[in-house]
């Protein structure tokens, strides 16, 4: 059987959570926040609604359940691009959560309508998570492209699955009478609601970007910066000695500038660097290198690492900070694909050979 207390306990985690988001990263994580908002006030309305059986609840239910998936949306969808949240079709992705209202207001004897939008939300939002984690996100920092898409795909098959376990659940009630709705709801509680949290936590702690009320005036000042990059009709691939001569730019900005030891270097940034449309240098650097603009970026980052390992007293931590890197552990990993070798193994080894 579900424990009653179990909502209720994810709820104040939920909030805790939420505290702690919006304490690390003040304005920069608006709409995450709002997303364990809107989890914590779900599972806060389950809880009274399974303890208390208050038919408000049962108006009210549906219609915030209806506001995760969209919001879940938009955490990633601010990853691919930095325009405000009301030019990205804020008004698009409302018809959803106003159907259900309408639904749980007209028609609040005829529950299978509202389970069916519902279940719809999730379903849809799933799959255009899935698609979407098959482009190349340009605000998120480049180190991070990987581990944002596979979050990405994780939210996705969440959003799958919770459509498929509320499909279940109406189906229990129109068939059982609700007899197998304990263990389904737990399912959503201690997996998939963590899960999708998680994954929309990384998304926020990836990108440099305001999530919500972004000023039009900053807006406007970021396009225009935006401008200077030539704008062309969408291609899908490129001549080759066009792509060629994007990568020689691009290995002339990583060895004379350096660009590569900024952090928080996106794709976006790297664009505007180069005045290249950012679209354009992924395929390049795809096309020639037939590996993503992520594993490229590393490549410069070892050869800088390497270097300093063999030439400076500097301790590892202090080159794989210089080197760009935000984590130990990502350098270790990257430092061991590209050498074979851990950077110990590596600084040892030169020194022998010196």
């Amino acid at each position: 059987m579900l424990a009653i207390p179990l909502p209720f306990i994810m709820s104040f985690l939920l909030l805790a959570i939420a505290l702690f988001v919006k304490v690390k990263q003040s304005n920069e994580a608006k709409l995450p926040v709002i997303f364990i908002l809107l989890c914590a006030l779900s599972t806060f309305v389950v809880g009274l609604r399974w303890s208390f059986d208050i038919s408000f609840l049962r108006f009210i239910q549906p219609i915030i359940a209806s506001l995760i998936p969209m919001t879940a949306w938009f955490c990633f969808a601010r990853a691919h691009e930095s325009k405000p949240l009301i030019s990205s079709g804020l008004f698009v992705h409302l018809i959803g959560p106003i159907l259900v209202s309408l639904s749980a207001f007209f028609y609040q004897f005829w529950l299978e309508l509202s389970d069916l939008l519902l279940v719809s939300l999730y379903v849809i939002y799933g799959l255009l998570l899935l698609k979407s984690s098959f482009t190349m996100p340009e605000e998120v920092r480049l180190s991070q492209i990987d581990s944002l898409r596979n979050a990405e795909r994780i939210a996705a098959l969440v959003l799958l699955t919770s459509g498929v376990v509320d499909a279940t659940l109406a189906l229990d009630f129109f068939f059982y009478e609700g007899l197998h709705a304990s263990w389904m709801l737990s399912i959503s509680y201690l997996i998939l609601i963590p899960s999708v949290v998680a994954a929309v936590l990384y998304v926020s702690f990836s990108t440099s970007l305001s999530f919500l009320d972004v000023k039009e005036i900053k807006y406007k000042h970021e396009k225009k910066e935006q401008d200077l990059v030539k704008t062309e009709p969408e291609r899908l691939s490129l001549a080759q000695d066009e792509a060629e001569a994007i990568l020689m730019s691009l290995d002339r900005l990583m060895r004379e500038k350096e660009a590569f030891r900024d952090p928080d270097l996106t794709l976006n940034r790297l664009s505007r660097k180069l005045g290249i449309p950012a679209r354009q240098i992924s395929m390049a650097v795809n096309q020639i290198r037939q590996q993503n603009i992520s594993k490229v970026l590393n490549e410069y980052r070892i050869e800088f690492a390497k270097h300093r390992l063999m030439h400076s007293q500097d301790t590892i931590t202090d080159i794989y900070l210089a080197s760009g890197f935000q984590t130990k552990s990502n350098f270790n990993r990257e430092f061991s694909r590209i050498t074979e070798q851990t950077p110990s193994e590596f600084r040892r080894t030169a020194s022998g050979s010196a």
